[in-house]
């Protein structure tokens, strides 16, 4: 891909050591100094511009998580309404599409992503056949009854396996992707249907415009969830390509900056470089979904925290445990907690700990994780440094004492 060639690039506005590049990183994700309480839940979707969802649910789902990370033991009713609320001319406040992966969008952002929706309109195939009339007869149910699952139009599976979908399924999925349908909600997981001239406000609905104004728009907003990062890290925030970057970069309002260590060109939000990123850090369990290290090589390049998913990995060659949190503590990742649930206890499957130092951090992140969820207790099963067991189950007990 081409890419903006050297001579091309402004002179950077400013040289940033790594480590204010992490300061300003964690700030802008609403890690670093007191959160804006009055927005809740909602306010953190606004400012991170996309929640990634996901089916995997231990202590809670990750779009859950990622709000909790931020603002401690916000209620989880209190966040799907957030998510799902409706305003009062029954409009929803966000809308479900495909950003970073599937995530939760600020129903404000419903006019940037006109460009994708174009480009699916504009395939000239897809995986699954449509049988003729499916397509209308979706939309003419939804019409008709209102807001309805895939079950409710008529069944989303032909069969037992989980990828043969049936007709009403690829329709009504194919009018998403395309902008005339809307998930509005997620109801025992299941997607939730409208269509789009109902669900989204009138002053939103419209694909006026362009695809370079699109891109610019989410790059900007990318680069100001980021507070700072490279071409890739920001491309892959929204999943552009870095052509798109390339092409909008310019007018996006980020600037240049350089970063200590990093080895590449990098970009900056310009407030983000106002003020010295300053405050209280949060400790905390973080999704593996969550924005701030949802992307394995920033997350390396930023924290040296090599992480990865291994829930779809044989349990045989896991190393960290199924669903493993990074814990997060004074602005570094310190550890890893791979959690489970049994009854009112908490359960510690696995515990990895960057060092003594880190026992104090992982035991206070998992106390709070407890209480969020109505846990009683925390039971530990297997710490990765044996040494470090006694020490974290004496902190687990004075911490709950």
């Amino acid at each position: 891909m081409a890419s903006l060639s050297a001579r091309s690039r402004p002179r950077p506005v400013a040289e940033l050591s790594a480590d204010e590049a992490r300061r300003i990183a964690l700030r802008a994700q609403g890690l670093l100094g007191a959160p804006d309480r009055r927005g809740g839940a909602r306010g953190i979707l606004r400012h991170l511009g996309a929640v990634q969802l996901d089916t995997i649910s231990v202590l809670a789902r990750s779009h859950e998580l990622v709000p909790y990370a931020r603002l401690g033991a916000v209620g989880r009713g209190t966040v799907e309404s957030a998510y799902w609320g409706r305003d009062g001319d029954g409009r929803p406040h966000s809308f479900e599409y495909w950003s970073h992966a599937a995530c939760v969008l600020p129903v404000e952002e419903w006019p940037h992503f006109a460009f994708r929706r174009r480009a699916y309109r504009a395939r000239p195939m897809w995986n699954h056949e449509l049988p003729e009339g499916a397509y209308a007869q979706v939309i003419k149910q939804l019409e008709s009854e209102g807001p309805l699952t895939a079950t409710e139009l008529g069944g989303a599976k032909r069969t037992g396996e989980w990828w043969d979908w049936s007709a009403s399924k690829v329709a009504v999925e194919r009018a998403l992707m395309y902008g005339e349908v809307v998930c509005v909600e997620r109801r025992g997981w299941k997607r939730v249907y409208d269509l789009a001239e109902r669900a989204v406000p009138d002053a939103l609905l419209h694909d006026e415009l362009d695809d370079t104004e699109c891109v610019r728009r989410l790059v900007a907003q990318a680069g100001q969830a980021l507070g700072v990062g490279t071409r890739s890290d920001i491309a892959d925030y929204h999943r552009l390509r870095a052509d798109q970057f390339d092409a909008v970069v310019g007018d996006s309002g980020l600037v240049p900056v350089t970063v200590e260590g990093w080895g590449r060109p990098a970009w900056a939000d310009p407030r983000a470089l106002e003020t010295a990123p300053r405050g209280r850090h949060r400790t905390t369990l973080l999704s593996p979904f969550d924005s701030l290290i949802w992307e394995r090589a920033r997350t390396e390049r930023i924290f040296g925290f090599t992480h990865r998913l291994e829930a779809y990995t044989p349990k045989a060659r896991r190393v960290y445990g199924y669903f493993a949190m990074p814990v997060l503590a004074g602005g570094r990742l310190v550890g890893r907690v791979d959690p489970a649930r049994s009854g009112r206890t908490l359960v510690a499957r696995q515990v990895s700990l960057d060092g003594p130092r880190a026992v104090r951090d992982v035991a206070r992140a998992l106390v709070e994780a407890a209480s969020w969820v109505d846990c009683a207790d925390v039971r530990v099963e297997r710490v990765d440094a044996p040494e470090l067991r006694e020490p974290l189950v004496a902190e687990l007990a004075a911490l709950t004492a």
